[in-house]
């Protein structure tokens, strides 16, 4: 059997072309493994619960943040700063990367000036801030917002 000078590949592998596919076989896998572990966010493979609860704390801070800041005059935007330190640690995420990944608006701009409509709205449905004052919305907000905080304490 001759071969031509310029094919340098060991003769197993020349001689084999099945065992030459093989070498591609790691990275299909690869590509396999990122498929079925569903969509990333921030390039992180998260499960759709772990991406539920993701969004639902940054509506829970987000709404609790805004109640402070329009009826309180507390503008330190404590609460969204809290989970970013949190899922930071825990997930190696930002409020900003789920907002961008896993809000509908695919923006967090976009995002949190839904957000903040969405919460205006309902404050003045409780008769604004004199309103919420008087009614349980202060205290469903942080029981919320808190439980949130729990559950990604929570995960492993």
């Amino acid at each position: 059997m001759h071969h031509h000078p310029a094919d340098r590949r060991h003769p197993v592998l020349r001689d084999c072309p099945a065992l030459a596919s093989i070498r591609v076989l790691p990275g299909v896998l690869a590509l396999a493994a990122l498929w079925l572990a569903g969509p990333t966010v921030g390039g992180v493979a998260l499960d759709p619960e772990t991406q539920g609860l993701l969004v639902e704390a940054v509506t829970a801070a987000a709404d609790l943040d805004a109640y402070h800041a329009r009826c309180r005059g507390d503008v330190s935007g404590r609460r969204m700063e809290n989970l970013n330190k949190l899922i930071a640690s825990k997930l190696r995420l930002t409020v900003l990367t789920v907002q961008d990944d896993l809000f509908p608006e695919r923006n967090y701009r976009r995002a949190q000036e839904r957000l903040e409509r969405e919460f205006i709205e309902r404050l003045q449905q409780t008769g604004g801030c004199a309103g919420a004052k008087g009614s349980d919305l202060p205290e469903r907000l942080r029981q919320r917002y808190e439980q949130a905080i729990e559950s990604i304490q929570r995960l492993p």
